[in-house]
Order: structure tokens, then C-alpha cells, then sequence
């Protein structure tokens, strides 16, 4: 009988049990990143660098799921409803806080429905214009637009995205009115822009840079406060002469609301390792983008601020 107890006594502690058994990430189970929008774009790429990393911090298979569709929509709604047991995360980019001012219904609520973890990073844009457009400042710039009202167009990503809703802060801030031609994704509207057929870009630094030292686009300004350390030659806008613009896009992990506080601060330690070492910021830096790594109350923070920000911009 007493060794039947002390075999029973020994089980207890050895299995996990409580909220402890249901913090633990299923060894073997693949953690997926959900990406809301396709392959080989900036977000898709930063999720697969992010994957690998983690795949050898947690020791578990880390994939990347692109559920692209409805501005981010489709891929946001698909975490919210997922299991709340950290296999399933959302990289979540500057969209998630915009859509819902933009969209009756966007399928989630950014608050209640998600769990924060960490904010990698954040990116400005940079102002392009076509070699053709006779400015070479911000000043010009606002000069030519403000003598040809309407006449100078920016292309963007499409309709309610970043990129469009930066050249409204710029109109507004400027006092000018250049005329919005929206595209379906960030590589058309780039097209647009190299071809001529758009005159003004708000776009990131790393497909823009490029062409920037080709020669093939004019790179006016920075939308962030302070400048590029990858091209500290640029101004930012505020130093060209116009304030009230610094936007740009970001990139965050989160989880489904629910999800164990245990397993939210094993995948922000090791996500805050992972942006915290020399490999990562550099390449985070090359492409113009900030490393950050803040926490879940952070980044919590940080969100609750955006949405009413961008709700106005959209509203305007």
C-alpha cells in the first residue's frame, strides 16, 4: 500500500498539471506566423527570418502561413479564432490598426480578441519622386504643388493602406493637394512611380533605397523624427519643412487572446533576444527599420494609441 502511494505521490509531481500543463508549447507542434498579406513582401520576409530564429531558440518547427486577403483582414480574423495556446501567432503590421476605421466589419477586435508579445521593429517611409518632377527638396516639392493644384499624383498600395494615408498627412500638413491613384500592392504602385506614370511615392526604405542610388527615383525626405542610419543623408520631413508627418509602417507578434501568460513571456524573451543581437539589428538597420523588442504592456499601449490616431486620418 505504501509503495502504491509513493508511486501515486511521485505521478503528481512529475506531471504537469494546472494552468502550468497548458503553458508548455507542444514539443513537436509547429508554431505558425500567420502573415496577412503574400509571399515576398517585406512583412513575409521579416516572418521568415523571425521563424527561423525561433525555431532555434524554442527547439519547435516555426512556419509562416500567408493568409493574405481583404487588407489583412482574413489573416488577423483567422488568429483571433485560433487556439489560444501559443502555436498560432499573427504578424501584424501598421494595417491591423487602421482597418478597423476603415471597414464596417473587420472580423476581430484588436484589443479584446489578441494577446500582445513583442514590437520587433518599426519602418518609415521615405518621400520618392520620378527623376522627371523638377524638385529636388521637400520645399520645391511643396512650391510645385501647391502652383499645379492636382496635377502632381502619388501612387499607393491601394485604398485606406499606410502609403495612402501618408499622403493625406502630407496634403494636410503641406497645405497642397496631390491627387491619390491607388494600385493593388506595393509593387505596382513602385512600378507606377519608376515608369513615370505616378509622380510622388511614400514607400519603405528597403525597395526604395535601390532605386534611390540607381538613379531611377529622387528620394526627397524621411517620415520618421530622426534619420535613417541607413542613408543618414536624407532629412526627415520635419527638418524639410513640414511637421506632423512621421508615420511609417511597424511589425508586431501577437497571440490569441487567452493564451497563457507563461507562454506570452517564453515567446517575448526569446523574440526580445532574437532582435536584441548584433545579426538581427543590422539587418533590421540595413533595411531602414528600427529594432524595438518592447513587451506585451507596451506594445498593448502602443496599440490602444493607434487606433484612434489612424481613425481620425481615415475620417479625413
Amino acid at each position: 500500500m505504501r509503495l502504491a502511494m509513493g508511486l501515486l505521490v511521485a505521478v503528481f509531481f512529475l506531471v504537469p498539471w494546472g494552468p502550468h500543463a497548458r503553458a508548455q508549447i507542444a514539443p513537436g507542434k509547429p508554431v505558425r506566423v500567420v502573415v496577412a498579406f503574400p509571399a515576398g513582401g517585406p512583412t513575409d520576409i521579416l516572418a521568415r527570418v523571425l521563424a527561423q530564429k525561433l525555431n532555434e531558440g524554442l527547439g519547435v518547427p516555426v512556419v509562416v502561413e500567408n493568409r493574405s486577403g481583404a487588407g489583412g483582414n482574413i489573416g488577423a480574423e483567422a488568429v483571433a479564432r485560433s487556439a489560444p495556446d501559443g502555436q498560432t501567432l499573427l504578424l501584424a503590421t501598421i494595417s491591423f490598426v487602421i482597418n478597423p476605421g476603415l471597414y464596417a466589419r473587420v472580423g476581430y477586435d484588436p484589443v479584446k480578441d489578441f494577446a500582445p508579445i513583442t514590437l520587433v521593429s518599426s519602418t518609415p517611409y521615405l518621400v520618392l519622386v520620378h527623376p522627371s518632377v523638377p524638385a529636388r527638396t521637400v520645399k520645391e516639392l511643396v512650391a510645385l504643388a501647391k502652383a499645379k493644384p492636382s496635377q502632381l499624383n502619388y501612387s499607393s498600395s491601394g485604398n485606406g493602406t499606410a502609403a495612402h494615408l501618408a499622403g493625406v498627412l502630407f496634403n494636410n500638413a503641406a497645405a497642397v493637394n496631390t491627387t491619390h491613384i491607388p494600385y493593388k500592392g506595393a509593387a505596382p504602385a513602385l512600378t507606377a512611380l519608376l515608369s513615370g506614370e505616378a509622380s510622388l511615392l511614400f514607400n519603405n526604405p528597403i525597395t526604395a533605397l535601390p532605386h534611390m542610388r540607381s538613379g531611377r527615383a529622387r528620394v526627397l525626405a524621411v517620415t520618421s523624427a530622426k534619420r535613417l542610419a541607413a542613408a543618414p543623408e536624407i532629412p526627415t520631413l520635419a527638418e524639410a519643412g513640414v511637421r506632423g508627418v512621421e508615420v511609417g509602417s511597424w511589425s508586431a507578434l501577437l497571440a490569441p487572446a487567452g493564451t497563457p501568460a507563461e507562454n506570452i513571456m517564453r515567446l517575448h524573451n526569446e523574440l526580445k533576444r532574437i532582435v536584441g543581437t548584433s545579426e538581427m539589428r543590422s539587418r533590421l538597420v540595413a533595411e531602414g527599420a528600427e529594432p524595438i523588442g518592447a513587451g506585451p504592456d507596451e506594445l498593448a499601449a502602443f496599440i490602444k494609441s493607434e487606433l484612434p490616431k489612424w481613425a481620425k486620418v481615415v475620417a479625413q
